[in-house]
């Protein structure tokens, strides 16, 4: 957005913080104003998300008496917006019953663990919503891709994890499993502006400058994937997040009206975008058909 300085004469490049122009949308000119021209888009982005975070507040409230435990899955291609899918979800949750697990590089003693275990020990109590930023599925793309584990501990994980999953759903956890689908070219913009904006650098890291380098083995380990857990019970959701406030816009949308709860939004404010929406079958199909033609795969 570019607004006018008055004092020089010139014009100044302002990024607003987000929710800054929907509140500000009526108000009255007065001294110490600036009017600023933004995109209708960002006013009707603004007003839909503050919408639907009252309704994840509605849900958490109702989750809270109900003892309902939410698990949500964030995957994906680096800077395929993830992180900020995340934060918007949990922004206004009550961080007593709301928090995100980003586990680091596991420790010498956890090495020597279960695999799960360090995972299952962050599970959802009773009313808690629990959102893994990247998850033990680092063993089925990032950890193969990058030869951090073996063939056969690979292997051995897409025999185990289908197993893993379905008892903790048998168990009434509430399973989601995100996927976010971002194009080769908008990944290469994302990790450009990483390195210019000094707000983002601290998402810069080694495995960047590899990821563009090795999208023909993440694709071929996605489909590995899906292909192996994606079942009935624990089914993948697609997200295309080349437009990444329309992707946490659906993933929100996904969310909400997969889950009871009262004073919900009628269906048809709920319902995802079924462009930015896939299911994993209908991802694998994709797939499969473009498999000999890799540039016309998604993400």
């Amino acid at each position: 957005m570019v607004i006018n300085n008055k004092k020089s004469n010139e014009k100044q490049q302002v990024k607003l913080h987000e929710g800054t122009a929907i509140r500000n949308k009526d108000a009255k000119e007065e001294n110490g104003r600036v009017a600023v021209w933004i995109k209708e888009s960002d006013l009707e982005y603004e007003a839909e998300l503050k919408t639907l975070q009252i309704e994840l507040m509605k849900l958490q409230q109702h989750m809270q008496q109900s003892g309902e435990r939410i698990l949500a899955i964030f995957e994906g291609r680096d800077a395929a917006g993830k992180g900020g899918t995340i934060q918007r979800i949990i922004n206004n949750l009550n961080p007593r019953n709301a928090r995100v697990v980003a586990l680091t590089k596991p420790n010498e003693t956890e090495q020597s663990q279960w695999y799960f275990q360090r995972y299952i020990e962050e599970f959802p109590h009773a009313g808690e919503i629990v959102l893994f930023d990247r998850s033990w599925y680092n063993r089925a793309m990032v950890e193969p891709v990058m030869g951090f584990c073996t063939d056969e501990q690979n292997k051995r994980f897409l025999k185990d994890v289908p197993m893993v999953e379905e008892l903790l759903v048998k168990d009434g956890i509430k399973l989601f499993k995100f996927y976010f689908s971002v194009s080769r070219e908008i990944q290469k913009e994302r990790f450009d502006s990483r390195k210019v904006d000094p707000l983002k650098q601290y998402k810069l890291s080694p495995v960047d400058n590899l990821a563009q380098e090795y999208w023909d083995q993440y694709s071929i380990r996605k489909f590995q994937m899906l292909s192996e857990t994606n079942r009935s019970l624990s089914p993948w959701t697609i997200i295309r997040s080349d437009n990444k406030k329309m992707a946490r816009i659906n993933c929100m949308k996904f969310i909400l009206s997969s889950m009871e709860y009262p004073n919900k939004l009628p269906e048809k404010d709920l319902n995802p975008d079924p462009k930015i929406i896939v299911s994993g079958i209908d991802e694998l199909q994709h797939m499969q058909e473009n498999l000999l033609t890799p540039e016309k795969l998604h993400g």
